[in-house]
């Protein structure tokens, strides 16, 4: 029985707010995943359904990039993972009949949530230009109309073909394929709004841009560093690695500007003593960081090892480092008035730190958003490197670099070429496979690629998956530079925000899901995903698809370069969309790590990426060794009477789908638009708790970016920070507000004033 989705948008009531939780998971996490999983699949899906997530002859969840350990257990998902597969495998449908009554201004009036509880899309829908609604169109027609938008461009460079995480290796090879062979390395992603300055900083000091740890290491660590990081809501099943990590010995510093309830305490729901209420204390040490904080926290500890004598591997450092001198003269000069006011800590609680950090033979320090999304965040992640570095925690087992990606495989999708600045080597690479001439002009990253379209540059707007409108920094201006595109295209299973905001003609296509049956002419098909610790693995859906017009993304992606580049290609594509064994023969031969593909991901739980620094403590940067940098330490600055503001997930959200109107371990129920304060930060800018407030962001080209009716939540923030949810927050990101070097949004560090709601601003 189809059931029925919600026929309109519920109106959010005043939220309710209690205290917030001190532990995550246990029966709650299991009783919600349930109701909404029943909610949205019936009971009989569901059981067929959970039951293959993340398993060696199951499906990738569809969530976050976490790794599985070799040992799985029956229910291998965590919470916000049941709610993705949910989200995916509902029985729900979006048909040409919900489009005929529901004009596109109508939809753009509804909120995310609503969008996404109406079901999966079912057909390629067209919006003609001075349309009012989607109509049905034939996929040879979409091909079509993107084959005449694309041809008659002055230069493959107006076009931007956009990434998110959740595509394949198979798809996303195939589709910088085709945008190269049609002429561009337009290629943002979700990384460049992410992970670009782990990326960034890592491939700079280390040689590679990804972690240096496995699963297995995490259980091998004496210390694990936890810092601009939430796994309770954003990797949940990283709590029960955590856990297994302290039965082996191991301690955890938690850093960060919020108390997160399962760093605190968790009590995992697949064991018993986790059910029954107990479960496991996890941090041994919090540091509530200002927000920014951290580069100036990890250089006193720097300064602070360099001065504790034994306390440096000279030998590791002699062998096999650059740099060192700088560096440690840069450390050396670490101030303390400085270092207390940009973290806002107590010394007694960083010397703490120092004294966990020296009895650890073997550190892993594991960072996310909290460190990538601020001016300074590759600076700050160099930081990190510089202080695993001096104890030679790269390159042994149980320690190294680890930033916990986010979205289920965006990792994977860097490695199959989704770069806007691709290296030479690869480039040749796929030269020499394909035969044709790759373009070796740098393309636009996500940040550029708005600018472009604001600007008139870029005309065409092709997304493989996401919500790029919502996901995306100054909200007022995305969405204007949306509408300036002559065509927006968006490969996607369910409606979202981005489906509203569209140039002057609109495509939807509607694509396979990770539980769905792939039956190409070869027969079943299967696909890879890497995870956040370079581990590529299988995923095979065994759902019947959702409408008999689904198209894989790699048949969308193999009939678009088709219908693109016509009898002048040689690639056969044709041959790609029957068969994928074919894609990864190819992918092969050009990406390094990947010989014999097909042969090694027939085993079950997949293979390793090769990785220098972890395997043979072997670096390929510029100067051959690891490299110590030095840096002037930044922190943002606030002017009085401000605060500083981050934006986050709730709880009942990945990224930017909307599961729910709650965030039950930050005691926040049926409600989003709040903002987290600090009672006595509150109450010196004259707000209540349950009081409402507009927020308005401050940034040096004067524009005014507000927030308007959020209820203000007296909450333990760090002393001068508070926090929101987005996308409602996106729109108080400036768009040229970015970190240095990797471009990312600042998003993490937006100067905000609180007014009263409705009040005039006396500041403006």
């Amino acid at each position: 029985m189809t059931r029925k989705p919600p026929s309109s948008d519920p109106v959010q009531d005043a939220p309710e707010v209690g205290a917030p939780h001190h532990a995550a998971a246990g029966l709650p996490a299991v009783g919600h995943s349930l109701r909404i999983a029943r909610q949205q699949m019936g009971v009989k899906r569901t059981a067929l359904t959970l039951l293959r997530v993340n398993q060696k002859q199951g499906f990738d969840c569809p969530g976050c990039a976490w790794p599985e350990g070799d040992k799985r257990h029956a229910a291998e998902f965590c919470e916000n993972g049941a709610k993705a597969v949910a989200e995916e495998a509902t029985t729900h449908r979006v048909t040409r009949a919900f489009f005929a009554e529901h004009p596109v201004d109508d939809l753009a009036g509804r909120s995310g949530y609503w969008l996404g509880q109406q079901g999966r899309l079912t057909e390629p829908m067209f919006l003609p230009e001075g349309g009012e609604r989607y109509e049905p169109i034939s996929w040879e027609r979409a091909f079509a109309l993107v084959a005449e938008e694309l041809k008659a461009l002055a230069s493959p460079d107006e076009a931007v073909f956009y990434t998110s995480g959740r595509t394949s290796n198979e798809a996303a090879f195939l589709y910088q394929l085709f945008a190269r062979e049609y002429g561009t390395n337009n290629l943002p992603d979700c990384s460049n709004m992410c992970h670009e300055s782990s990326g960034s900083a890592l491939t700079e000091t280390l040689g590679i841009g990804k972690g240096s740890v496995l699963l297995e290491d995490l259980y091998k660590a004496d210390l694990i560093i936890v810092a601009g990081q939430n796994p309770g809501t954003n990797h949940p099943r990283m709590l029960s690695a955590l856990e297994k990590a302290k039965a082996g010995g191991a301690k955890i510093i938690t850093v960060n500007p919020l108390p997160e309830a399962g760093l605190e305490r968790f009590k995992n729901p697949q064991t018993p003593k986790g059910l029954a209420g107990g479960g496991t204390a996890l941090t041994d040490l919090f540091l509530q960081i200002r927000l920014g904080g951290d580069q100036a926290l990890f250089r006193v500890l720097n300064r602070m090892l360099l001065e504790r004598e034994g306390a440096v591997d000279e030998e590791f450092v002699r062998e096999y480092t650059h740099g060192f001198e700088d560096f440690a003269r840069a450390a050396r000069a670490a101030d303390w008035d400085e270092t207390l006011t940009a973290t806002g800590l107590e010394r007694a609680g960083i010397e703490r730190a120092l004294e966990m950090v020296l009895a650890s033979r073997r550190t892993v320090v594991c960072w996310a958003m909290g460190l990538t999304q601020h001016k300074h965040s590759v600076p700050t992640i160099r930081e990190v490197v510089n202080f695993l570095l001096l104890r030679g925690n790269v390159g042994r087992p149980g320690a190294g670099v680890c930033p916990v990606r986010g979205h289920s495989n965006v990792q994977g999708d860097r490695t199959m070429g989704i770069f806007e600045r691709p290296a030479p080597e690869f480039l040749d690479a796929l030269e020499k496979e394909f035969g044709f001439a790759p373009p070796r002009e740098h393309g636009f990253d996500v940040v550029r690629a708005i600018r472009a379209l604001r600007d008139g540059q870029a005309k065409v707007f092709f997304a493989m998956g996401g919500n790029f409108v919502s996901a995306s920094p100054d909200t007022e201006v995305t969405e204007a530079a949306m509408r300036r595109a002559r065509l927006t295209v968006h490969v996607s299973t369910k409606l979202n925000r981005s489906h509203c905001v569209t140039g002057a003609r609109a495509l939807i296509l509607p694509t396979l899901g990770r539980t769905e049956r792939d039956t190409q002419s070869a027969g079943d098909q299967f696909v890879t995903v890497e995870d956040s610790m370079g581990m590529v693995h299988a995923s095979r859906g065994r759902l019947a698809p959702a409408s008999a017009q689904l198209l894989s993304e790699p048949a969308i992606v193999a009939r678009l370069a088709r219908a693109v580049l016509g009898s002048g290609s040689a690639t056969p594509w044709e041959d790609f969309e029957g068969d994928y064994a074919l894609i990864r023969d190819r992918i092969a031969r050009v990406i390094p790590g990947f010989e014999d593909f097909n042969a090694r991901v027939a085993h079950p739980g997949g293979f390793a990426l090769p990785h220098a620094p972890r395997d043979e403590r072997r670096f390929p940067t510029a100067t051959g060794k690891a490299n110590f940098t030095a840096a002037p330490v930044e922190y943002p600055k606030l002017p009085e009477g401000r605060l500083l503001l981050q934006t986050l997930r709730s709880h009942d959200q990945y990224n930017t789908t909307i599961y729910g109107l709650d965030d039950r371990y930050r005691g926040i129920k049926n409600g989003r638009r709040v903002v987290l304060v600090r009672p006595e930060d509150a109450r010196a800018l004259g707000l209540e708790d349950g009081a409402y407030a507009d927020l308005t962001s401050e940034w040096s080209d004067g524009v005014e970016r507000v927030a308007r009716g959020f209820r203000v939540v007296h909450y333990p923030t760090a002393p001068g920070c508070a926090a929101a949810y987005y996308p409602e927050t996106n729109v108080l990101v400036p768009l040229d507000a970015t970190a240095d070097t990797s471009n990312t949004p600042a998003s993490k560090s937006v100067v905000i004033r609180l007014t009263p709601a409705g009040e005039e601003d006396p500041l403006v």
